[in-house]
């Protein structure tokens, strides 16, 4: 599966938040938007809005394709309940995002790079497919090879990042658990994000 390679502090500042993790936040020396001057941008229509909405979620989550997101939001579709809380959970219990939520490391790309190359077990077993959806009482762990990368020790110590509640980590072991399935409020967005005007955009428009 392809990896977004793009320029990741372009897409930060567009939204005007460290939305990757990154250790060095890129909001610290450029503050305006990116263009000439950072020039004030026209009032959106409600396709800009929503587009822009669409444009958050999929950064939030490591820059997925369009095809990933909308098949997301197919599954949410067929379950029973609010749509885009189910979109949401959806992403939240992706295979990657977990790696990140438990600090195995220290952004989203970190996380897919470490499940696609192998490092993730899933009870006990590889599994290097990023988009695996991870159910409550799931163990995910480094793989004991994996455990003295640096990367892994790095993003381990800096426990700035808190967990969240739907998860539990036990950090000598280098493995944690799905609780249960994360509610909206407990997810830890780094930037709002309507996540109805999301599922709009994508009946409308898949």
């Amino acid at each position: 599966m392809a990896r977004y390679r793009g320029p990741k502090n372009r897409v930060a500042r567009k939204f005007g938040a460290n939305i990757f993790g990154k250790a060095r936040n890129p909001m610290l020396h450029k503050q305006n938007a990116p263009g000439m001057h950072g020039a004030k941008r026209k009032k959106k229509s409600e396709y800009g809005l929503q587009l822009e909405e669409r444009q958050k979620l999929k950064a939030v989550y490591g820059m997925l394709s369009q095809k990933q997101l909308v098949n997301a939001y197919r599954k949410a579709s067929l379950q029973k309940g609010n749509t885009a809380q189910l979109l949401l959970e959806q992403l939240e219990c992706r295979l990657d995002n977990v790696v990140y939520r438990l600090r195995f490391a220290a952004s989203i790309f970190g996380a897919q790079q470490l499940v696609s190359h192998g490092h993730i077990q899933v009870n006990g077993k590889k599994v290097d497919r990023r988009s695996f959806l991870v159910k409550p009482g799931m163990v995910i762990s480094v793989k004991p090879a994996s455990r003295q990368m640096k990367a892994v020790q790095m993003a381990q110590e800096n426990t700035a990042r808190e967990i969240p509640g739907y998860l539990t980590l036990d950090a000598d072991k280098h493995s944690g658990s799905l609780l249960a399935t994360p509610q909206q409020d407990q997810v830890p967005l780094p930037i709002p994000i309507n996540l109805p005007l999301v599922c709009e955009f994508i009946a409308h428009t898949s």
